[in-house]
């Protein structure tokens, strides 16, 4: 499997992107829908489409694996012949090799015999069509219609997809809440996303140090140093070489992240969809269960040749430039190393309680990890004598890294399962992974299992000794999270794995319950019949640090009073994908004047909280009276459960206030 993912963790999220648009582009074909009776059952549909001037549409005649269009219907009826109406022109296309192609220009009329599958109120359906203008191709394009059975049986073409109501606006955009004039100025989110900014930094460097560990990585430091040392005309251009090298690879990886960016400003929402897509959860569990083989030595992951060496080539230009691009030459061989490192950071900063500037500060973190080295052992180059010689043990770092990839990739299978609710990964399942994967690196580093690329293992070391310590006492710490006991909690992971109410057992141990889930209009009901305020908790499946609020903060003696006997709590999932009832679904015009479809549980509530409070993170929490007045600012993560006490306190005085 030589030559395989080329930059797939960084480029899949872009595909995902366009899964989850809602934007189409400019219509080539406007179509217009007539039906006629034809007799019991039996009608023809008048599909006449107006193509745009300089466009070739493709005939229907065209054959499946050409360029074509296609008409569809639902499984309710039966398509038993189309004719086309227009001018059909055949000429060979250079594009497609000469192929004889079938189109119309201007108009074309696509009449469709459908016979009902039995008594219909509405019969749905596409037309699915490419079409050709110069080099530039589009398509398929679907362009849906709908008709209705009125009571005399014909059929009535009604306006197909979405539309935008006024009354489900309204439900989204609360004409009451004020975000800028809280009753209390107490609360807000500076702080915790301050904190969380250096946290990320934090973990991004502890990456880039792993990732200095590494077969691809760590020859290089002494190989690099030497290179600017001994080639430079004196020390101190060495080392001003050898700092601009560093720098350039710290660049690089701040480089990647900006794309998102571009994506966060077309769509607040956007990147919180790519985290908690479910194909790009699947797809991070198969690519990290192949680097992990990979890591267990059966077969490598590599870049395709031809991009390292062209890249490899430009180095050889001098000066800036020419370092440049060795920086770029080493990110590049390097991936197969990295690659599985990034693309945690990647996933675990593109959550419901993230965004572009937390994997930016990440990717800063894991590029100065990275870079310092090179830097740091051209200043001082008697220091490379101190560093270990390449050989075996960087083979065990790769094995041991394998089992925490496995570790990691049902982490991602465990997102898709919580948003989906297939039942797959409990939280009891979740856990004996981790502990199966932390006892099988303890007898790896033991010398009790080997892998293809392993020498014999003569004599566990003192460092071999203090790891596998280390993982043991890890792999024991995780033992309780698999009972049903008062210690299944396993407070310094809180946030991986499923939430406690997720479990295998039928009395699973609860936290605090929500009073509502996923209703606000439910929610709002009972505050006016119980006189409470209500606390929103914008949260989702997927995020780490709403699971950590749920376990560690609101059990806390003084929050868990406040909030069940006080407060009328609402969860609000804005990652649910559950299809909303059809009634229900209508397209949204957001305060940026974009069309929005709201489909899902998700869409409607991650609109509410981006449209009412201009905030796309979770945990997001907001206090509000029954009659919709903010109460106070509202708080993201916040940690230390004294000062979320305090916040709840400060929005119970403000209640009492307004009253």
């Amino acid at each position: 499997m030589k030559q395989l993912l080329t930059f797939i963790i960084l480029i899949t999220a872009v595909f995902a992107v366009r899964a989850q648009g809602d934007s189409t582009p400019a219509a080539v074909a406007k179509w217009e829908y007539t039906a006629e009776k034809k007799g019991e059952h039996e009608y023809i549909l008048h599909l006449k489409g107006t193509v745009e001037k300089g466009w070739k549409l493709f005939s229907t005649t065209m054959k499946d694996d050409d360029p074509n269009t296609r008409v569809v219907v639902d499984s309710a009826a039966t398509i038993t012949g189309i004719t086309e109406q227009g001018e059909l022109k055949k000429a060979p296309e250079p594009l497609f090799d000469n192929l004889e192609i079938k189109y119309f220009e201007n108009q074309v009329s696509l009449l469709v015999a459908v016979k009902l599958n039995g008594p219909l109120t509405k019969l749905e359906g596409a037309v699915n069509y490419m079409a050709l203008k110069g080099d530039e191709v589009v398509g398929p394009e679907e362009v849906k219609f709908r008709f209705n059975v009125d009571a005399s049986g014909n059929l009535v073409n009604v306006a197909a997809g979405l539309h935008e109501s006024a009354a489900g606006g309204q439900t989204l955009k609360r004409a009451t809440i004020d975000k800028d004039h809280p009753v209390n100025n107490c609360g807000g989110e500076e702080g915790p996303a301050k904190k969380s900014l250096w946290g990320l930094f934090i973990l991004g460097m502890i990456g880039g140090f792993i990732a200095l560990l590494t077969p691809c990585v760590f020859p290089m430091i002494p190989l690099t140093v030497s290179f600017f040392t001994k080639k430079s005309q004196d020390k101190k251009t060495g080392i001003l070489n050898a700092s601009i090298y560093g720098f350039f690879i710290f660049l690089i990886y701040v480089l990647l992240s900006l794309p998102f960016h571009f994506l966060d400003s077309l769509d607040p929402e956007i990147l919180n969809n790519i985290s908690t897509n479910v194909w790009l959860n699947l797809i991070f569990f198969v690519i990290f269960i192949v680097f992990a083989i990979s890591f267990f030595g059966y077969f490598e992951i590599t870049l395709p040749s031809g991009l390292a060496s062209k890249v490899d080539a430009k180095t050889s230009v001098g000066g800036i430039i020419g370092i440049f691009f060795m920086a770029l030459t080493l990110a590049l061989v390097s991936f197969s190393c990295t690659g599985p490192i990034l693309g945690s950071l990647l996933a675990g900063s593109l959550s419901t309680d993230g965004g572009a500037m937390q994997l930016t500060v990440g990717m800063a973190g894991f590029g100065f990890a990275l870079a310092l080295p090179f830097a740091l052992f051209a200043m001082f180059p008697n220091l490379l004598k101190s560093l270990p010689k390449s050989g075996g043990w960087l083979t065990s770092v790769k094995v041991v890294l394998g089992f925490i990839e496995v570790a990691m990739a049902i982490k991602f299978l465990s997102n898709a399962d919580l948003v989906t609710h297939w039942g797959l990964v409990k939280r009891e399942v979740f856990f004996a992974v981790w502990i199966i994967c932390g006892f099988l690196i303890v007898l790896y580093l033991l010398g009790k299992i080997r892998f293809p690329h392993d020498s014999p293992l003569k004599k566990i070391s003192p460092t071999r000794w203090v790891l596998a310590l280390i993982f043991l006492a890890i792999t024991i710490y995780l033992l309780p999270g698999v009972t049903n006991t008062k210690y299944a909690n396993r407070r310094l992971i809180s946030g991986f794995p499923p939430p406690l109410s997720y479990s295998l057992y039928k009395q699973a141990a609860k936290g605090v319950e929500a009073n509502v889930v996923n209703d606000y209009e439910a929610a709002l009901k009972l505050a006016k019949e119980q006189h409470k305020p209500i606390l929103i908790d914008f949260t989702g499946w997927a995020c780490v640090n709403c699971r950590k609020m749920e376990e560690n903060v609101w059990p806390d003696k003084a929050v868990r009073t406040l909030i069940e006997e006080d407060y009328i709590l609402v969860s609000l999932y804005v990652d649910d994908r559950k299809l909303l009832p059809e009634d229900q679904q209508f397209l949204f015009t957001t305060n940026t004047g974009r069309k929005k479809e709201i489909k899902t549980i998700g869409d409607k509530y991650a609109t509410m909280q981006t449209e009412n409070f201009v905030n796309n993170s979770q945990p997001y929490y907001v206090l509000i009276s029954p009659d919709e007045k903010l109460l106070t600012k509202p708080v993201g993560y916040t940690p230390r459960a004294s000062e979320y006490a305090n916040w709840l306190k400060c929005g119970l005085e403000a209640f009492k206030k307004g009253k």
